[in-house]
C-alpha cells in the first residue's frame, strides 16, 4: 500500500462575490510600488491643464434643470468670497482633478469634500458622532480627489478668516497627516472593526489640547442634542393659518409654489410620500406611518444646491409632535463625467447607498423617490441634532485641530468604502505626501481665487445675474 499522499491543487481564495482575496502584505507592497509610478511630489503640483477648464462655462452648464428663479441666489452666495465660490463650484474642481495624477485606487468618495461638509450629528441611538455630512456628489472615484478638495478648503478658510497662508498650510498638513496615520490604523483592523468604527464627540474632545476649545466644543454638543431637529425648526418655520398649521412663507428662501393650488401641491407631495415610503425597510415604514402629512414648501439650502428642487415637509404625530423631512433633488454626481456612471440608475438611491457606506450610521428616515415631475430625490430629517462647525471664528490653532478631525473622519470613510491597506502602503510612514498636499492646497486656493475673480467679471459684464441677500 502506497504511503504517498496526493494533494489537491490549492483553491484560490475568493470572496462570496467571486473577487480574489489578496493578503494584506501583498496589498501593502502594491501600494508601496505605486510610489514609483506616481511619486508623492507629483501629487502636490497644480497647474490647470492645457485643455483649459473655463469655470464660468462649467458653472453655467450645471444650471441646467435648476429652478430659474433661484439661480441668481446661488451666484449671489458664490460671489461673496473665494471660499463661498469654492463651496459652490464642486463641478469646476471635479473637471480639474480629472487631469491630476492618481494611483488608480478607487474608494466611495464624498465628491464635495470641503471642511464645511463635516460636523456632528445624532445617531438613531442619540449619540453624537463627528463625520462627513454631505453626500450629494458621492460616487466611487480616486481617493486623492477627496483629499485634495479637503486640504485646499483649509487654505481658503484661513484666508477668509484673515489668517496667513502658513496657518492654512499647517491645517492642511495636519489634515493629511491625520488621514495618513488613521488610515494606517484602520489597515491593521479587521473589516468588521472598520465597519463599526466611529468618532464620538468624546473622542474628538480628547484630541484637543486647549481646555477652552474643549469647553466650547462640549457646549456646542450639549446645545445641539438638547432637542430634536424638528423641535428646533417648528417654532421657526411653522405658523397657524385659518386654524391649520402651515409652513411660514419667507420668500425667496421658503415659499409655497404659486404655479399650483394648495390641493394640487398636497396631492403631489402625498403621492411622492407613498413612493418614498416604498424605499424604507418595514420597521421604518411603521415609524413613518405614525405621522400624517401637514404641509410642504420649497426651501433654499446651501450654496451648491441652490436652484435644485428642495422641499421641507411638515408631518405631525397623533400627539401633534412635529417631524420635518427634507426632500432634496439628487442630480448626476459632478464626478460622473470623469469617474464613470453610478451603478445605481436612480440618483437618490446613489446618495443614500453612498452615505450608508461612508457613514457609521445614517438617519432612520433616509430613503429615495422619483417625484411627480420625474426628478430623482432623497429624503432625510431636516436637521437632526446637527452641529455645524463655526469655521468663520477659528483661529490658526483651532483650524489645525479641526483639520486633524476632518482627516480622521475622511480616513474612516475611505477605509469603510475602499482599499485602506493599499492606500496606506502608498502613503507610507513619512510625511512626503503631507508636504505635497500642503503645496497643492496653496496652489489650488490661488486657482479658486482666480476663478472667483472670473465670476465677478461675468457679473460685472452682465453675463450672470445675481441676487445678494441681506
Amino acid at each position: 500500500m502506497s504511503n504517498v499522499v496526493t494533494l489537491e491543487p490549492p483553491v484560490a481564495s475568493v470572496s462570496i462575490s467571486g473577487r480574489p482575496h489578496v493578503p494584506a502584505a501583498e496589498r501593502l507592497a502594491a501600494g508601496r510600488a505605486l510610489r514609483d509610478k506616481v511619486p508623492h511630489r507629483l501629487q502636490g503640483i497644480w497647474k490647470r491643464h492645457k485643455d483649459h477648464v473655463d469655470p464660468i462655462t462649467v458653472l453655467r452648464a450645471s444650471d441646467e434643470g435648476r429652478l430659474a428663479r433661484l439661480i441668481p441666489i446661488r451666484y449671489g452666495r458664490m460671489l461673496q468670497t473665494p471660499f463661498t465660490f469654492y463651496r459652490g463650484s464642486a463641478a469646476v474642481m471635479a473637471a480639474d482633478l480629472a487631469k491630476t495624477p492618481v494611483t488608480g485606487i478607487h474608494v466611495q468618495a464624498c465628491g464635495d469634500c470641503h471642511l464645511m461638509n463635516f460636523g456632528g450629528f445624532a445617531t438613531p441611538e442619540r449619540n453624537v458622532l463627528f463625520d462627513i455630512n454631505d453626500f450629494d456628489e458621492t460616487l466611487p472615484a480616486p481617493w486623492e480627489w477627496d483629499v485634495k478638495r479637503l486640504v485646499a478648503s483649509f487654505v481658503l478658510a484661513a484666508r477668509n478668516n484673515g489668517l496667513s497662508d502658513a496657518a492654512g498650510r499647517d491645517a492642511a498638513l495636519a489634515c493629511t497627516a491625520s488621514y495618513r496615520e488613521r488610515l494606517r490604523e484602520y489597515a491593521k483592523m479587521s473589516p468588521l472593526e472598520v465597519w463599526y468604527a466611529r468618532i464620538t464627540h468624546a473622542d474628538l474632545i480628547e484630541t484637543v489640547p486647549d481646555k477652552k476649545v474643549k469647553a466650547r466644543i462640549q457646549a456646542r454638543v450639549s446645545k445641539g442634542i438638547s432637542k430634536s431637529g424638528s423641535d428646533l425648526e417648528y417654532p421657526e418655520i411653522a405658523e397657524m393659518v385659518g386654524g391649520q398649521v402651515r409652513i411660514r412663507d419667507n420668500p425667496p428662501l421658503i415659499y409655497h409654489p404659486s404655479e399650483m393650488s394648495p390641493d394640487e401641491l398636497r396631492a403631489l407631495l402625498v403621492d411622492n410620500l407613498h413612493a418614498y415610503r416604498e424605499s424604507l425597510t418595514e420597521d421604518r415604514r411603521l415609524l413613518l406611518d405614525q405621522y400624517r402629512f401637514v404641509d410642504g414648501a420649497i426651501k433654499v439650502v446651501g450654496i451648491g444646491s441652490v436652484g435644485t428642487m428642495c422641499l421641507v415637509i411638515l408631518m405631525m404625530s397623533a400627539q401633534n409632535k412635529p417631524l420635518f423631512l427634507q426632500w432634496k433633488e439628487a442630480r448626476r454626481s459632478v464626478l460622473e463625467p470623469y469617474a464613470g456612471e453610478s451603478a445605481y440608475p436612480h440618483h437618490g438611491q446613489r446618495v443614500v447607498m453612498g452615505q450608508r457606506l461612508m457613514q457609521p450610521t445614517t438617519d432612520v428616515f433616509m430613503g429615495w423617490f422619483t417625484g411627480g415631475l420625474g426628478r430623482h430625490g432623497y429624503v432625510r430629517q431636516l436637521r437632526d441634532a446637527k452641529i455645524k462647525p463655526l469655521v468663520e471664528a477659528f483661529d490658526a490653532e483651532t483650524l489645525s485641530v479641526y483639520g486633524t478631525a476632518c482627516g480622521w473622519a475622511l480616513a474612516r470613510a475611505h477605509a469603510k468604502g475602499g482599499d485602506e491597506t493599499t492606500i496606506s502602503g502608498y502613503l507610507g510612514a513619512e510625511d512626503n505626501f503631507d508636504v505635497a498636499m500642503g503645496k497643492f492646497a496653496i496652489a489650488y486656493a490661488d486657482q479658486a481665487e482666480r476663478d472667483h475673480a472670473a465670476l465677478k467679471s461675468a457679473v460685472r459684464n452682465g453675463k450672470i445675474e445675481v441676487i445678494l441677500e441681506s
